[in-house]
């Protein structure tokens, strides 16, 4: 038998997206088949794509890391799923728990290894989680990377506690996540963006307070100033070394800034004094455990929180999702719906 997926057959472009065949995966031992529902897109799989990553995959590759699916198929010792349960993959394949030094590099989902657009993907049943009974394929969808990466930046690594100032840079996906965890905690939140419109609709979904870092170039004195001078707790830095210097500046003693992105570029100056006068913890969050993914769902089935949806394409329209993501500037997640 075959199904319909969608491969990256060279790189250097979005165009380079091919609908095509594949026998359809069976499962091994400890293995299931997922009729995939919906996928969502992160930044890392546009650049994949255009061939900017910084790291280089064998191809072809189905990209994306980020979906949700129906068990169809069970192989020989699962005892963690059952056909018919409804699963998100995790990100990384082999991070059950614990810390870091335990992912291994070669087990990332959509890239190195194959994705999940397509029609039916193969998972290890250590590799995925019950989705929330609460949300909708499309929603359930966008957890894996940018939710997860929220939860483990401001939990599992951050201990994040209520009345700390948590300073969520721009209304990506992952920033938004962190605004509603952060939110639903009890912190204190201010949110950048270059848009009133967009800072409009985040104080809408729960954020305290907004800086347009158009209007304020040296936003970090507009977030100094909205905290009496104190600084923020927790930074959500997802635009890379120029904003760096401007959240060190915003951060307060002792803060923590957690490096998620660099939208802005990779090259810039930052005064390692600005670090030394605060002592600023600064650490990379390459997305989370099963375990923070776990324990990130549970969360959210208490507070009852709804991830933000930019925009839904049907799955045979990636390519037009996929520019979307690089040059719409959406608010919230891009996904695409495996059903149309």
């Amino acid at each position: 038998m075959t199904m319909k997926a969608i491969e990256l057959q060279s790189p250097g472009g979005i165009d380079n997206l091919m609908m095509v065949e594949r026998s359809t995966p069976e499962p091994g031992r400890q293995e299931m088949i997922v009729r995939v529902k919906a996928t969502a897109l992160n930044y890392r799989d546009v650049e994949i794509a255009r061939g900017s990553y910084h790291t280089t995959f064998p191809l072809p590759l189905v990209p994306l890391s980020d979906g949700v699916g129906e068990v169809v198929a069970v192989g020989s010792e699962v005892s963690r799923f059952k056909v018919g349960d409804r699963v998100c993959g995790t990100f990384w394949q082999r991070w059950v728990g614990g810390s870091f030094a335990m992912a291994e590099p070669s087990y990332q989902r959509g890239g190195p290894i194959d994705g999940l657009l397509s029609e039916f993907a193969r998972l290890d049943e250590q590799a995925a989680v019950i989705a929330p009974a609460q949300l909708s394929d499309v929603e359930a969808a966008t957890l894996p990377c940018a939710a997860v990466t929220a939860w483990h930046a401001l939990f599992t690594e951050g201990n994040l506690k209520p009345g700390e100032t948590v300073l969520s840079l721009g209304t990506g996906g992952v920033s938004l996540f962190a605004m509603q965890f952060a939110k639903a905690a009890g912190a204190r939140v201010v949110v950048t963006s270059s848009s009133d419109e967009k800072l409009a609709r985040a104080k809408g979904l729960g954020a305290h307070d907004g800086v347009n870092y158009r209007d304020n170039p040296d936003w970090s004195s507009a977030v100094l100033a909205l905290t009496d001078g104190r600084g923020a707790d927790h930074i959500i830095e997802v635009g890379g070394p120029q904003s760096f210097a401007q959240s060190l500046k915003a951060s307060a003693r002792g803060a923590q800034i957690n490096v998620i992105g660099y939208l802005g570029g990779s090259e810039g100056v930052i005064n390692p004094l600005d670090i030394f006068r605060r002592q600023v913890k600064a650490r990379g969050i390459p997305v989370g455990s099963r375990e923070s993914f776990e324990a990130m769902n549970r969360a959210l089935a208490v507070n009852r929180l709804r991830p933000v949806i930019d925009r839904v394409f049907p799955w045979a329209e990636a390519a037009q999702a996929f520019r979307h993501l690089e040059h719409g500037s959406p608010f919230g997640k891009v996904v695409l719906d495996h059903t149309e």
